[in-house]
């Protein structure tokens, strides 16, 4: 079990969201990885946003250079604005998903994401020579690197420094990222099996035959383990620069290059300078366009800040982009206006919001459904600015991004998104219990407070009890999840790690996963699911698979285990001489395809 953290602050309402198993939470909107790449306007003409496709690449699709931008340019500096500066960029400590953006203009891994101009996204090698083979349905795995992959001081990439790139993720030092390869290469738990690179030992369960070949050799069969491999805290790192652990904090904030930028300067939670890397070949990277030639990071700047400089677009901000999301107060008005559209980034996201029930202490069926039933979807969806604020309200845990995802209505909430009062008051009288209690948490910020009063109207109109706890949004995961929480219902989020609904299903619903901390807020525990969650992942077949996981999916919502929200969207602006697009695989801001327009 892993807490995935592909997150994200971000968007309307202005609430950290993690992500990939990713949680969001507190009373904000989140981002992930969806929508047209050109979603909003191409350099030549306006693209209607679409929710993409994410799937495997074939070996020719890993190959370099990165597909062009139609009417793109090479040269100049790029301004990027931030609410924050990036906590990790050493790659094996990335889970948050800015951390993740900023990393790919500098490192790489052996996957990644290759973003076609259909805004389709495709798993692609990008250290390898292609997505990997595996002989025996996904319990070995061979890797070829390319030739021509340097670190900014002209030494080749080499197997050696996967292997101790894997090897280091197992010393406590590197705790913020991602844990399931680290899981899969031992049998129990990885921190005991194994005491990591600075131990001196090595793990005999990765090979490396010669300088350009890895071999996995997996406990079990992971036929996805590729697309495991794309997440940016398998980055790769080299060893000769990181094998003094005393400078791993010096390291985490000027990483050695893989990728087509360096950084040049580094002034933490004010600025981050980054210029060309010199050994970084285009030929070998399907990925990154690189078209700037410097890259200016600027700290600091509140999402509202953000949106009023790039509405007013003068000076620098002109070719200055944002990934902070568009200040939700300024919706309206960025919408309403023609032109500023015309500098708008905007998309599906991976993400799906919704509201936990707390089944532990919810624990008869008919409340639950009742509590679905009354929930006043449509008031809260304009409320937070709509489609464009908040996102599509959702009737599932997947999202339309991830593969097998099929549209149901269990309860309705697509036909009738106002609620239903009557039909709440009728479950609960059903329910025996005819006036419960619901003890409601919402985050700190302002947009969280207004929900919670649309809630509580609701909720009383149908009978329910209604108590409201605000909770500090910038702890919200240390309170929700405890176990004893003292919460019925409370707002999350959540976006795959990968293309696959592995990382959605069974992190948030198999009931062997709860625990202090565990991600299974619902504390949903099914015998049923958890058994269908087992035979799902044995499946190899991608079409099988996916089935399998939006059957589950419709399991858990037919169990009222939780109240579906949102599809969420991203929405942002640019200066008027710089481009960019949506990302689809973090539903935010692209980096990799930017360029300055004049």
């Amino acid at each position: 079990m892993t807490v995935n953290r592909r997150a994200l602050a971000v968007l309307a309402a202005g609430a950290l969201v993690l992500t990939g198993c990713a949680k969001g939470g507190a009373g904000g909107s989140a981002p992930g990885q969806a929508s047209q790449s050109p979603s909003v306007a191409m350099p030549t003409q306006a693209g209607e946003s679409k929710q993409a496709k994410v799937k495997a690449g074939t070996p020719q699709d890993s190959q370099g250079p990165a597909i062009e931008v139609p009417g793109s340019k090479k040269g100049g500096t790029v301004r990027v604005i931030a609410s924050s500066d990036f906590s990790h960029l050493d790659p094996g400590q990335i889970y948050v998903s800015n951390n993740a953006q900023a990393s790919e203009l500098i490192n790489r891994g052996l996957m990644g994401y290759k973003q076609l101009r259909n805004g389709d996204v495709l798993v692609v090698g990008d250290l390898s020579a292609d997505t990997g083979t595996t002989t025996d349905g996904g319990k070995t795995w061979t890797f070829k690197l390319k030739d021509g992959v340097k670190w900014e001081d002209g030494e080749p990439v080499t197997s050696e420094d996967v292997k101790w790139s894997f090897e280091r993720l197992y010393d406590p030092i590197i705790n913020q990222g991602p844990t399931y390869v680290q899981q899969w290469l031992v049998d129990g738990d990885y921190r005991k099996a194994y005491p990591g690179a600075y131990s001196g030992k090595r793990l005999d369960t990765i090979e490396t035959p010669d300088a350009k070949t890895v071999v996995f050799n997996l406990k079990s069969a992971h036929p996805d383990f590729n697309m495991a491999l794309a997440m940016s805290g398998y980055g790769i790192v080299p060893k000769k620069h990181t094998m003094d652990k005393s400078k791993q904090k010096d390291y985490d904030k000027k990483p050695v290059a893989s990728g087509p930028y360096r950084v040049v300067s580094h002034i933490g939670d004010k600025s981050m300078d980054l210029e060309r890397n010199p050994h970084w070949d285009p030929a070998t990277d399907p990925i990154r366009n690189a078209y700037p030639d410097k890259w200016r990071f600027e700290f600091g700047v509140t999402a509202q800040q953000s949106t009023d400089r790039l509405i007013a677009d003068s000076g620098d901000d002109q070719t200055t982009i944002s990934i902070n999301g568009l200040g939700s107060e300024r919706i309206p008005e960025v919408v309403a206006d023609g032109e500023l559209m015309k500098r708008s980034i905007s998309g599906y996201t991976p993400f799906t919001d919704y509201w936990v029930i707390n089944t532990s202490r919810v624990k008869n069926p008919k409340v639950r459904e009742a509590l679905i039933k009354a929930w006043p979807i449509e008031a809260i969806h304009k409320l937070s600015g709509g489609d464009a604020g908040w996102g599509h309200r959702a009737s599932t845990m997947m999202s339309p991004t991830v593969p097998g995802f099929r549209k149901f209505d269990v309860w309705g909430q697509l036909d009738n998104p106002e609620g239903d009062i009557e039909a709440a008051k009728k479950l609960l009288a059903e329910s025996g219990e005819p006036n419960p209690t619901i003890v409601y948490a919402y985050g700190s910020t302002p947009l969280p407070g207004k929900v919670a009063l649309l809630v509580q109207e609701a909720l009383t109109k149908a009978g329910f009890k209604y108590v409201g706890k605000k909770i500090d949004s910038g702890t919200w995961y240390d309170s929700v999840g405890q176990l004893d929480n003292g919460f019925d219902v409370f707002r999350s989020g959540w976006a795959a790690d990968w293309a696959d609904g592995s990382t959605v299903m069974a992190p948030l619903f198999d009931g062997r996963l709860i625990a202090e901390g565990s991600t299974n807020y619902s504390q949903f525990n099914d015998p049923a699911v958890n058994a269908a969650i087992d035979e799902a992942n044995k499946l190899t077949d991608p079409e099988a698979r996916g089935e399998a996981w939006s059957k589950i999916d419709e399991q858990v919502i037919k169990q009222a285990a939780v109240i579906p929200g949102f599809y969420l969207t991203y929405l942002d602006l640019r200066g008027s001489k710089v481009w960019a697009e949506m990302d689809n695989w973090w539903g935010s801001t692209n980096l990799k395809t930017a360029f300055v327009a004049e």
